[in-house]
């Protein structure tokens, strides 16, 4: 069976990840649609999602956004604020397949500027 290139790129990267994080992080993760964003904590010795947060949850989405922008601050703001709940800090962005450029940038950013050590 053939792996298409999106999958071999987002296993590259995660496996680059995973080998030179400690096991004092979790990793945080990101998915971006043309429409949405959405991210999770993650603990990967336990297997086990922590947290997560989307932008089609019913609080989110019935906040006034203008952009894309926007939404993926709003996302990264209240990922911050539940994991600073449960005592995580440090945590590792593993970004997949994006670019580390524009919504993805802005929503690592704020996560920054929310306390959590990226």
């Amino acid at each position: 069976m053939k792996i298409s290139s999106k999958d071999r790129k987002k296993f590259r990267i995660r496996n680059k990840l995973k080998k030179h994080a400690g096991l004092d992080r979790f990793r945080l993760t990101i998915f971006r649609s043309t429409k949405n964003i959405s991210a999770q904590i993650i603990d990967d010795n336990k297997k086990a999602t922590l947290i997560s947060v989307s932008s089609v949850e019913k609080d989110i989405k019935s906040m006034k956004k203008s952009n894309k922008s926007e939404l993926s601050k709003i996302v990264a703001e209240k990922l911050a604020k539940k994991a600073q709940e449960k005592n995580i800090s440090k945590i590792y962005f593993d970004r997949g397949i994006y670019k580390y450029h524009g919504r993805v940038k802005i929503f690592a950013d704020t996560l920054r500027k929310n306390g959590l050590k990226v």
